[in-house]
């Protein structure tokens, strides 16, 4: 493939794994079944179809049998380098930027946004802080990657080395006070001495600025006497084979943009139980789990005990999530969304998704 087949670029300027690099890492294969579409910039698997930084200056071609390329930023820090390339470069590109923030955006923000020739909303709360013309397309997930274990939980277990016996509970994601780390394993360290079948994972980074926060939940974690059975397992590229460990997901989350855990948690066959933050009011539904009010412990480790205590509404539950998770949230699904908002761009046509944003 050379460059003019080239048709979407997907900037990705943040080297540590979030929520955004892991959606760039989902949605560009998908994406490449339809147009070529290459990622680039660091902190990006070497599986992942790339934009080699050598090959920058060549994006002054047009593409073949299109008018321009896309620039799919999805970060104030990718936004900037498109307008630059498009407007100070005169490459011809033009830019589209999904936002997954649910507060007021900065003068900035709303600056870079105002210059966007598309803009995508994860969902209507995202989109309600947005001041331009948007489309809402929900995340997907990867449910070739994401999806229960063809043996078992028990089997996922052993694989991972963790006691095959126990019911695990798992907390997934960075280790910090906004992710609500800390009233999970609290919640587990009231429950777990009454529930002695059962087990908690976290999993997840602390990075530099969250170690000590990291560190002060080992200490309680030991001093109750639960080293053992409440696990920090660090980060891992491979997740799934974590979710696939679970009988009950916990997103805690103080506040959340979207929130892709529970997503993939209901991929693997997981019920959920989550705090009212991000779509996870709208995602956590028709029986797949529970949903409590953000930052309310004695709530989230009452709904995480019911979990834990009714095995047949547990199970119940874990296929409920399965069967959502498979009709509403396919990866294939978000993609054919996105490659629209672009096929209007290319079409010159005038929608909601926003053509001429700019000002």
């Amino acid at each position: 493939m050379t460059i003019s087949d080239i048709l979407v670029v997907a900037p990705n300027f943040k080297r540590r794994l979030s929520g955004v690099t892991s959606t760039i890492i989902q949605l560009v294969p998908e994406q490449n079944k339809r147009l070529a579409v290459r990622a680039f910039g660091p902190g990006l698997p070497a599986h992942l179809p790339r934009l080699r930084f050598r090959d920058l200056p060549k994006l002054w071609r047009k593409p073949s049998g299109r008018p321009f390329r896309i620039w799919h930023a999805r970060r104030n820090v990718e936004m900037l380098p498109g307008i630059l390339l498009r407007d100070v470069l005169h490459m011809p590109l033009r830019l589209v930027f999904t936002s997954a923030s649910q507060r007021r955006h900065t003068g900035y923000t709303r600056w870079l946004i105002c210059r966007m020739d598309a803009v995508i909303a994860t969902s209507a709360h995202t989109g309600a802080y947005l001041a331009v013309p948007h489309t809402v397309i929900h995340h997907g997930i990867d449910q070739t990657r994401f999806r229960p274990h063809p043996k078992g939980t028990e089997t996922a277990r052993q694989d991972l080395g963790l006691d095959p016996a126990r019911r695990t509970a798992g907390c997934f994601g960075r280790v910090r006070h906004q992710k609500g780390t800390d009233l999970f394993v609290d919640a587990m360290i009231a429950l777990l001495p009454h529930h002695p079948g059962w087990q908690a994972i976290v999993a997840g980074r602390a990075t530099a600025e969250h170690q000590g926060f990291e560190a002060d939940l080992k200490r309680k974690v030991a001093s109750a006497g639960l080293s053992d059975r409440i696990l920090f397992v660090g980060e891992h590229t491979d997740i799934e084979r974590w979710y696939q460990a679970l009988d009950l997901f916990v997103a805690p989350q103080r506040w959340e943009g979207f929130g892709l855990t529970p997503l993939e948690a209901m991929s693997a066959g997981v019920p959920v139980v989550a705090a009212d933050v991000g779509v996870f009011a709208g995602v956590v539904t028709d029986g797949t789990g529970a949903v409590v009010t953000p930052n309310d412990l004695a709530a989230l480790t009452a709904a995480v005990e019911a979990m834990m205590e009714n095995e047949p509404q547990r199970h119940l539950a874990a296929e409920a999530a399965l069967r959502k998770a498979m009709a509403e949230f396919p990866l294939a699904r978000e993609a054919d969304e996105i490659i629209a908002v672009y096929d209007r761009l290319w079409s010159g046509g005038k929608s909601s998704s926003t053509t001429g944003v700019r000002s």
